[in-house]
């Protein structure tokens, strides 16, 4: 499927800041962006980064007093593959590529080393393929509450396993941090989301089974096959949309997702991948 994605925000500068996007969508094989813009008012330069293995794109803008807009638009073809789940086992370390080690350790936001009792408790007995990590992101979904507000840039998984509340950035990290107490490798993940209510940039996370990603989200606010990916990290200390050196305060945030109508005119529909594993190719 197309779909037509972007963001506008609106900043109040009071003095020279800063500012570094993590906004754009990256191009993959099964993500390619048709077209895409980015608008900057008041005109001014700016500079991109693109890290070499994960291949984010992060904007730099050094601005004045004043007011401040970002605006960036792109279309993106979306073609995710989808397996059956029951084939799919996990990896044992000595045999994981060694690229993806790292996914296996504590981060910043995703202590593993402090929920390995809790996650061994919970699903140390379970069968060690796909299937352990939906019961992760069924735990989540049944024990910890989407509120809105009630976490903050320094709630760590520890925390909203301990609070059982937090928003999709809370249960990205919490579902992180048990499949890396249990080794399996796992990323956070930063998109746009199709069909997401209200929209907003979304976050979920990817686990490494088999040989390669598949793409997982504990809140079931949106189907993972209408995700369109900006930034993978191993937790949101990676990948905020935003990080601001100055004082500067955000005045207003829109984020959109489209579907691109077919020929007829029509809005197609995503296809029904319930009950299978959604794979990046």
């Amino acid at each position: 499927m197309k779909f037509n994605l972007g963001c506008k925000l609106n900043y109040s500068v009071a003095a020279s800041s800063t500012l570094i996007f993590n906004l754009s969508v990256v191009e993959k094989k099964y993500q390619k962006i048709l077209q895409e813009s980015l608008q900057i008012e008041p005109s001014m330069n700016y500079e991109e980064y693109v890290t070499p293995v994960m291949e984010n794109r992060y904007l730099r803008i050094n601005a004045s007093p004043g007011d401040l807009q970002i605006s960036y638009q792109a279309t993106v073809d979306l073609s995710y593959q989808d397996e059956d789940p029951s084939s799919i086992a996990e990896i044992p370390p000595a045999k994981l590529p060694l690229e993806n080690l790292h996914y296996l350790y504590p981060s910043r936001y995703c202590e593993s080393d402090r929920l390995m009792r809790l996650a061994q408790h919970e699903f140390g007995d379970l069968i060690p393929d796909y299937s352990r990590v939906t019961a992760i992101c069924n735990w989540i979904y049944d024990n910890v509450t989407y509120l809105s507000g009630s976490t903050n840039q320094h709630t760590s998984a520890y925390d909203t396993a301990t609070e059982r509340a937090g928003v999709c950035r809370d249960f990205a990290h919490l579902g992180i941090a048990f499949c890396r107490a249990l080794n399996i490798p796992a990323r956070f993940v930063t998109g746009y989301a199709y069909n997401l209510e209200p929209p907003d940039f979304h976050a979920y996370f990817e686990a490494y089974l088999g040989d390669r990603w598949y793409l997982f989200d504990p809140t079931r606010l949106a189907p993972c096959n209408g995700f369109i990916r900006i930034g993978i990290g191993r937790d949101a200390a990676d990948v905020a949309f935003a990080t601001i050196f100055g004082n500067v305060q955000m005045e207003y945030k829109d984020v959109f997702v489209e579907a691109v109508p077919d020929r007829d005119g029509k809005t197609p529909r995503l296809p029904d991948y319930t009950d299978r594993a959604i794979a990046l190719i």
